[in-house]
């Protein structure tokens, strides 16, 4: 067991070399380009929904958690429908996302009892910090690499010094993007949950950003780039542990900002003129177009009769001739779930299952 450090150790110094602080301007001016551009989407929702979608199915990647697009968009739609129980892990991570985003929204701060909650939605139990020893994390032959934090009261010290720095600036003298870097270090060093560490972590990434005002919603994912660098994330991880190479890991998680707020960035851009489209073409083609119905065909992917019911407050009968009819006129297309049918989006689709 290594004895981890606190991060206020640290000297901000360190991180103020040239080559780091270029690499940081340009992921700063990603991130403001990208806060920018997720404004110009009047319904924050269609982007916290979808965008929220492909992140929970990478971070899940990373941990070997696989599912399809497709099975994500049938469970969310009709949740008994699907029994891959990757989906439905996928889908609590988003969940969980939005349940850390409230809480930080309200309190404006993040805290360890926040985390907790984050955690207990992925994994549906209420185990909380870890109170047992014999935890380690292992590389892909099975060595152990690293044995986090055992005692119970360490793992409450280091959580209660990891809070604190999250939530007081004056602890530490830096830009936000190295302090979320040296932040999701320490969080998954000290390791602190039996299970779910690895995501909770990723979540604590964004929500680290909005507190910090430099998002106004959860819509920078990280875990696609990671995805693409797995084997140097956990590689720089681990040296950091080992040769105290905090700079490299902050390059990498600098470069993962810009990447992924790039990725974004042209995400929206196609969401918002796949939405301009689909309004302008069924406000002149269908009597019965309105915002909210928009708002529903680009939240929920796949849509059904209950959605667009509950969104437009509108009967049964009602709910299912509009979407018949966007279907026969070849804005969705319709398709059969059991005894119940629901409605795609195919274009938004596309535009999720090819980002980035």
């Amino acid at each position: 067991m290594t004895t981890l450090p606190s991060l206020t150790d640290l000297s901000p110094r360190r991180f103020e070399g040239p080559a780091l602080l270029r690499k940081l301007t340009m992921a700063s001016r990603k991130l403001a380009e990208l806060k920018g551009v997720a404004a110009t989407i009047p319904n924050q929702n269609i982007l916290i929904s979808t965008l929220g979608l492909q992140e929970a199915k990478d971070s899940s990647a990373i941990e070997n958690i696989v599912t399809t697009h497709d099975e994500l968009f049938r469970d969310a739609a009709f949740p008994a429908s699907v029994a891959q129980s990757a989906a439905k892990e996928v889908l609590r991570y988003r969940q969980a996302l939005n349940v850390g985003f409230g809480l930080v929204t309200t309190h404006g701060l993040l805290l360890t009892n926040h985390l907790l909650q984050i955690q207990a939605e992925l994994e549906q139990n209420s185990a909380g910090l870890r109170r047992l020893p014999g935890t380690a994390l292992k590389n892909s032959a099975g060595e152990t690499v690293y044995t986090p934090p055992q005692e119970p009261a360490e793992i409450v010290r280091l959580m209660g010094e990891l809070e604190r720095f999250i939530n007081d600036d004056s602890l530490f003298d830096a830009d936000p993007l190295i302090k979320m870097a040296l932040i999701h270090y320490q969080f998954e060093s000290i390791h602190p949950f039996y299970d779910g560490n690895g995501r909770t972590g990723r979540i604590v990434n964004v929500l680290y950003l909005v507190k910090q005002g430099l998002l106004e919603n959860p819509v920078l994912y990280l875990s696609r780039a990671i995805v693409r660098h797995k084997a140097d994330y956990y590689r720089l991880l681990q040296a950091v542990r080992e040769r105290d190479a905090w700079e490299e890991w902050v390059d990498y998680l600098l470069s993962a900002v810009e990447e992924s707020a790039t990725s974004a960035i042209a995400t929206i851009h196609q969401i918002k003129a796949a939405l301009q489209d689909a309004k302008q073409q069924i406000r002149a083609g269908y009597r019965f177009y309105s915002q909210d119905l928009i708002n529903n065909l680009f939240t929920h992917p796949y849509t059904k009769i209950e959605f667009l019911m509950q969104d437009l407050g509108v009967s049964r009968l009602t709910a299912t001739r509009y979407l018949d009819a966007l279907s026969e006129g070849g804005f969705l297309v319709k398709l059969k779930a059991g005894r119940s049918n629901f409605y795609i989006n195919q274009r938004l689709v596309e535009i999720i299952v090819n980002s980035g």
